[in-house]
This record gives structure tokens, C-alpha cells and sequence, in this order.
């Protein structure tokens, strides 16, 4: 094991191409530019501007770190779990930190709720006892309604304040809230990192510390990562070139102790450059039987030593010293996205297609018995024959290069996940990459992705057939008319993006 990441490009074909991203990055001065956080590389952009503090954050955090830690500290002997409330990057950082670095000597557990589907709400309702639990209720934006409505659920459970903390921007509605409820810790982030952009702020840091990581060595590790920074601008210039040469399916490997962090880096790829008919399909998880065709760049994450050759595609093998590299790890793709983003031309600090889906949603939440999702192709799971027409109908027109977005309503359940297993298994008869998001989270991850990126993107939407339900306090509808109108929401948005929709009822 090395005392520093390995990485090696091997861009085969991509070579020439490469070699001409290079020279415009130089002819830009783009590493210096970067680094010396000029909002200037963005000038169309509104939002470059005031989402490079990413970059600083190694500096503008350690005043934080005292106040974080001694928190931690205090929260750590009373109680068990912490439970963190929040959705896309305001959640996922903590989880691959908790996934990686976790479980330090006397210190509780960490788990993410990030889904409004009734039934898995409801289980962690009964699962999570308010005396034992701090509940971590993360938003930049303070105004997330998935987060706010699993709020009102907990809260009315507890009604304790100290058995909460909030981390948002200053001057949101959850800070506000924070202060009414006397909540125990309230977190206010930088406004100038963005969400995906944001695990070693506040949103990455305070969970590290609850669940016994060390936050000051997640910000130490960036930095070589940052002063250092050509080999991840190389990463990015042939992100990049391979997006452009038609190779847009970054197709993810990573050792099993690793695999965690792929979660996180879907989102940072995919809501990145996902925008103005480019982007980077992230791809992991694939079954064995897929097949990497001409569309695909492979990146090899590991701890182990491995063989790039053998891979057959052009690629990049990025060997860790250890999960300890994670700060690292954060910062030198973050580095590389931006650059990726900056050489197809795509703002990475904005996401322009997800406000349609939201508006969307909330229509259909105001007229829930109206036609909200009149025109959408829906058939039921058991009609066998009806579905087999339907999906021949829905992939008639897929050709090599398109890629499958299975989008799953349904609870985050075994048994479900082995039945989209075994899905994906199926679809990989059609020689196109899958890639798999549950809803509402992947509204936040990969929604971006799929509606302002490339054509070619055949949606297959499954949506719970059941009726059950679970009231949300405090408002006059539940979380089942929630999760059926951010369903509704997003297939209206990429029916209208020209997206190959079909959504499946699924029963039983």
C-alpha cells in the first residue's frame, strides 16, 4: 500500500483528442485560474460566481472544526443513532463518510432517510426511538420539502428540540425553525459551495464527527489534492474528451470497501454536466451480463493493484492508499468535474431542469384527483401481455449509445432491490447501459442528468400500485399523494424533454 493515490490514464484511442483538451486548458490558464478560484472561467454564469468556495473549504472550515468536534463530543454519550434527514447533497457526502470512516469507539450509527415512500417512512418511525436518536435534518436551501415533510414526521414523534440539529445556509426557513424549536445544534454552511460541492463543509463534517471520523484529517488530506492539482485536471480533460467522442457512459468499478463512494460521485458526475444536451452518464452495478460497447470510458477505483489493459476500453485505474484518502478522493474529482464541465462547455454549479419537475408536482399535488399524468404510457405489472407490448413499444426506437434509467418508487427494500437486480439483467439483452435511482432521491442526484443531457434516454418509471398511506402533521396530505406526484412530477419533465417514458404499476 502506497502513502499516496495512484492514478494512470490509458486513453487509447482517445489519445489525440485528449492532447487537444490540453491545449486549451493551457491556453485558458485554467489550472492557475481554478485554483485561484476565478469565477471568470464561468462568465455566462450567474452561479460560478458564488459556488467556487468549495475550493477554500480546507481553510474556511478549520475555524469550524473546535465547535463541531466539542458538539460531537457531547451528542456522543447520550445517545445511539443518528439519524440524518435530507436528500441529494445534503445527505450523500455524510453517508459515504459514515460507509468509509465510520463506527469510531463509542459512537452511534449513522443512517440516511431520504425517501417519502410511506412504508419506509413509517419503518423508521418505529426503528428510531426519539430518546436515543439526534436527529440531523440537512438542507442547504432550508425549504427541501421532502426533508421538511420528514421533519414534521419526527418531530411530532419527539417534540424534543434537543433531540435535533440543523445544517442549512444562513437566513433559510429550517434556521428560522432551529431557533423557534431551541434545536440542540444549528450548522450554518457556507453559502458559496454547492450542494454536491459541499461534503467538507458543515453537511460532511458534523456527521463525520458524530459517528467518530476525524473531520480536521478530511480537510488536511484535500489539500495536496487542491495545490496539486494537475492529475486531477488530466482526469477531467479526458472526462471530457470522452464525453465528446461519443464515450459518455463513465462506467464505474471499484473495490467492495470502496464501493460506497460511487453513491456520492454519481450525483457530482451526473447533476454536473448533465445540462444543455451533453453530460456523463455515470453506470456501476451493472449485471454480469452487460455489454460495454463503444460508448463507454471505464474508471477503476481500488486499493489493490490492477490491470487497465485488461479492460479493453479506454480507461482510468485510480488506485487509493485507503479509505483514509477520502478528502482526497472528494476534492480531486470535484477538481476534475469542474474542469470536464468547463471543456463541453456546461456550468457545473447550476441545475436548470430540476425546477420543472418540482413545478410539475406541485400541480399535481393541488389537483391529485385531476389528469396529472394523462399521456404517460402506464401498464400494470401483471398484465403480462400488456406490459410486453409496452416495453417493445418503449425500446423500439433505442439504438447503440442510448442508454436505460430504471426509476424506482417503490421502498428501498431486499426483496425490491433483487427484483431490479434482476431487471437490470434482463434489460441488458438490449446491448444499452442501465443505470438504477430510487425516488425521490435520485430526483437530487441523477434528475438533472436525464432531462438536460443527451437524447436517447429511455425512462422506466416504477411507481407503487398500493394504497397505504401515512399522514404528514401539520399538512393536509400524506406521504403517498407526495411520492405520487414527484413520480408524476418528473415524467411530465422528460416526456417534455422528448425522454422515452413508460411507468410500470407495480402490485404486491
Amino acid at each position: 500500500m502506497t502513502s499516496a493515490a495512484v492514478q494512470a490514464l490509458h486513453p487509447a484511442e482517445l489519445a489525440a483528442g485528449l492532447a487537444r483538451q490540453h491545449e486549451r486548458l493551457e491556453e485558458a490558464d485554467f489550472e492557475r485560474r481554478l485554483t485561484a478560484v476565478d469565477a471568470s472561467l464561468w462568465p455566462e454564469s450567474d452561479a460560478a460566481g458564488d459556488r467556487l468556495g468549495w475550493l477554500r473549504l480546507p481553510e474556511s472550515m478549520a475555524p469550524e472544526l473546535e465547535a463541531i468536534q466539542q458538539f460531537a463530543d457531547e451528542a456522543a454519550g447520550r445517545i445511539r443513532h443518528v439519524l440524518l434527514l435530507g436528500m441529494g447533497g445534503s445527505s450523500l457526502g455524510a453517508e459515504v463518510i459514515q460507509a468509509l470512516l465510520g463506527g469510531g469507539p463509542g459512537r452511534p450509527t449513522l443512517t440516511v432517510l431520504d425517501s417519502t415512500h410511506p412504508a419506509s417512512v413509517a419503518a423508521y418511525l418505529a426503528t428510531f426511538e426519539s430518546e436515543t436518536t439526534l436527529h440531523v435534518v440537512a438542507s442547504k436551501s432550508g425549504s427541501t420539502l421532502e426533508t421538511l415533510s420528514l421533519l414534521r414526521s419526527f418531530w411530532e414523534q419527539s417534540r424534543q428540540g434537543a433531540q435535533f440539529v440543523a445544517i442549512t445556509d444562513p437566513d433559510t426557513p429550517l434556521a428560522e425553525l432551529a431557533r423557534e424549536r431551541s434545536f440542540r445544534g444549528l450548522f450554518l454552511a457556507p453559502r458559496d459551495v454547492g450542494g454536491r460541492f459541499s461534503a467538507l463543509s458543515h453537511f460532511g463534517l458534523v456527521p463525520a464527527a458524530l459517528v467518530g471520523a476525524d473531520p480536521r484529517q478530511l480537510l488536511t488530506s484535500a489539500v495536496p489534492a487542491r495545490e496539486h492539482s494537475a492529475e486531477a485536471i488530466e482526469l477531467g480533460a479526458l472526462l471530457a474528451e470522452a464525453a465528446l467522442a461519443g464515450r459518455d457512459k463513465i462506467t464505474l468499478l471499484a473495490d467492495p470497501e470502496l464501493r460506497p463512494f460511487l453513491d456520492w460521485l454519481e450525483q457530482l458526475l451526473a447533476e454536473s454536466t448533465g445540462k444543455q444536451g451533453t453530460g456523463l452518464v455515470p453506470v456501476f452495478d451493472e449485471p454480469a451480463e452487460a455489454h460495454l460497447g463503444e460508448d463507454r470510458l471505464i474508471v477503476r477505483i481500488g486499493v489493490a493493484e490492477a490491470d487497465a489493459e485488461s479492460l479493453e476500453h479506454p480507461s482510468v485505474v485510480h488506485r487509493w492508499p485507503g479509505p483514509e484518502a477520502l478528502g482526497a478522493e472528494m476534492m480531486r474529482w470535484e477538481i476534475a468535474t469542474a474542469t470536464a464541465s468547463w471543456l463541453i462547455g456546461v456550468n457545473p454549479f447550476d441545475q436548470p431542469d430540476v425546477d420543472r419537475a418540482k413545478e410539475i408536482a406541485r400541480e399535481a399535488m393541488a389537483d391529485p384527483g385531476g389528469a396529472g399524468d394523462s399521456g404517460i404510457p402506464t401498464v400494470d405489472s401483471d398484465d403480462e401481455a400488456g406490459l410486453e407490448r409496452a416495453i417493445a413499444d418503449w425500446l423500439g426506437e433505442a439504438r447503440p449509445g442510448d442508454y436505460i434509467t430504471l426509476q424506482v418508487f417503490l421502498p428501498a427494500a431486499e426483496e425490491v432491490r433483487r427484483t431490479i437486480d434482476s431487471l437490470r439483467a434482463d434489460l441488458a439483452g438490449t446491448g444499452l447501459a442501465t443505470t438504477v435511482g430510487y425516488g425521490p432521491r435520485y430526483l437530487h442526484s441523477t434528475g438533472q442528468l436525464h432531462k438536460g443531457g443527451r437524447d436517447g434516454v429511455f425512462c422506466l418509471q416504477l411507481i407503487d400500485g398500493g394504497d397505504d398511506d401515512l399522514a404528514i402533521p401539520g399538512v393536509d396530505y400524506g406521504y403517498r399523494r407526495l411520492i405520487d406526484a414527484q413520480a408524476i412530477g418528473d415524467a411530465r419533465a422528460l416526456r417534455e424533454r422528448g425522454r422515452k417514458v413508460l411507468r410500470v404499476r407495480v402490485g404486491g
